[in-house]
């Protein structure tokens, strides 16, 4: 009598407790498990990302993904109600500048837990590739790729003007008199505009041995608004040249694919390394990668984390998501898909295996990283809490500057005090 009890107590468990872990060892069978995944990007990255996360479906058959993606302006309309619904995605694609403004008020898991236990592998990943991710040391983002400012040039657009790039010694003036030259003798932009000016406007102050923010977040860190004042009177005067698109044409620009360089009517796109495949991918002509104005004496370039994953504390799968960031940056088999189109590989052993298998295009961008990373300094640490506003401030003073509506002289005083309202408020 005791021994039915005991089976029918079994029956019990396993009818009426689907995630019974004693049913489950017998089985074999992990319990199921839907993750939700988004990321920014244009057409080209969705279609590898999708393969890739058919290709974890498959060798991890308990687990269903459910893709969310957008553009880069569209995805962080779409997550911030979702943060103040407490709706995130299991695993977000994080931008540093968006870090600590979700880290710092307590909506990222710290990922260091999974580094230690070795869910996530960093065996062969050096610890500074973690460093853009963190936080008051604790790991916010896990760092996907490394990348490095680029210009990226049309070389039958540079031929047809009869003109070329000194990488290693070209000035800011040498950059304007090419913008020039491509709009008369090629009938295109001779730059994309260095639009957005939250990346470039911070990248010209590196070049003068200035910072955009202090090492604290508490306000900017350049004291002398000349700079600021030098930097949008050149962009006004290209944009009134009309060799630097206007600000209504920019706001045009969705993803890669309406890029002006993709349609033919830039010779240049500034960018980080990382998109050149993208572009490269959706242009007839060859695509050349070159170091940006007035990088060798300041050391003014950076590796910055292409972007990052992050998993947000409202996930109830927080391990198989941790799972699978580590597929994401450590299977050989998913970066043969990927090819450092989000930034070169953090995995020494992935980028060394990965190599070997780079069309032109592909190792070009490893190429430039290599060459660029002889001349870096430290990286800046992730964007304050506050920095998503700054960034807007900074756009819309530049489209007001670009749209002759205020000078870059009362421009710069504005944007100095408002900035650092915004960031001793948030701080």
């Amino acid at each position: 009598m005791k021994k039915i009890c005991y089976v029918l107590l079994s029956l019990v468990c396993v009818f009426f407790f689907s995630g019974c872990s004693a049913g489950e060892e017998a089985s074999g069978k992990k319990e199921d498990v839907t993750l939700r995944i988004a990321w920014w990007g244009g057409q080209p990255r969705h279609d590898y990302t999708t393969k890739v996360i058919e290709l974890y479906e498959k060798k991890n058959p308990h687990v269903h993904i459910e893709a969310e993606f957008a553009n880069w302006d569209d995805y962080w309309k779409k997550l911030a109600p979702m943060s103040a619904a407490g709706q995130l995605p299991d695993v977000i694609q994080m931008d540093t500048a968006y870090l600590a403004q979700y880290g710092k008020k307590n909506q990222l898991e710290d990922l260091t837990p999974y580094t230690k236990d070795g869910t996530i592998d960093v065996s062969s990943i050096d610890e500074n590739m973690l460093s853009g991710g963190k936080i008051d040391n604790k790991l916010y983002g896990f760092t996907l790729g490394v990348n490095v400012l680029s210009v990226i040039a049309n070389e039958d657009l540079l031929k047809k003007a009869g003109v070329s790039i000194n990488q290693e010694n070209w000035t800011w003036e040498d950059y304007e008199k090419l913008a020039y030259d491509l709009q008369e003798k090629a009938g295109v932009y001779g730059s994309n505009g260095m639009h957005p000016p939250d990346i470039f406007f911070p990248y010209y102050l590196r070049t003068k041995g200035e910072r955009f923010y202090k090492e604290d977040g508490t306000g900017l860190a350049y004291q002398d608004d000349q700079l600021f004042v030098d930097y949008f009177e050149r962009q006004l005067r290209l944009v009134k040249a009309k060799t630097s698109p206007t600000p209504d044409e920019s706001a045009q620009i969705k993803g890669m694919e309406d890029d002006f360089i993709v349609k033919g009517k830039s010779a240049i796109t500034w960018n980080y390394s990382n998109q050149y495949l993208g572009f490269a991918r959706l242009t007839d002509s060859p695509l050349s990668l070159y170091l940006p104005p007035e990088q060798m004496k300041e050391k003014a370039l950076t590796l910055k984390p292409s972007m990052l994953f992050s998993i947000p504390k409202s996930s109830e799968h927080k391990k198989e998501a941790a799972k699978f960031i580590n597929f994401f940056v450590n299977n050989e088999e998913a970066n043969q898909l990927i090819k450092g189109e989000r930034g070169v590989p953090v995995s020494d052993k992935v980028a060394d295996a990965i190599k070997p298998k780079l069309n032109e295009e592909e190792a070009n961008i490893v190429e430039y990283v290599e060459t660029a990373s002889k001349n870096i300094s430290k990286a800046d640490p992730p964007e304050p809490v506050g920095s998503a506003e700054v960034i807007k401030l900074l756009k819309d003073t530049s489209d007001q500057i670009l749209y002759q509506k205020v000078s870059p002289e009362k421009a710069a005083k504005t944007f100095r005090k408002k900035a650092n309202e915004i960031l001793e408020r948030n701080n």
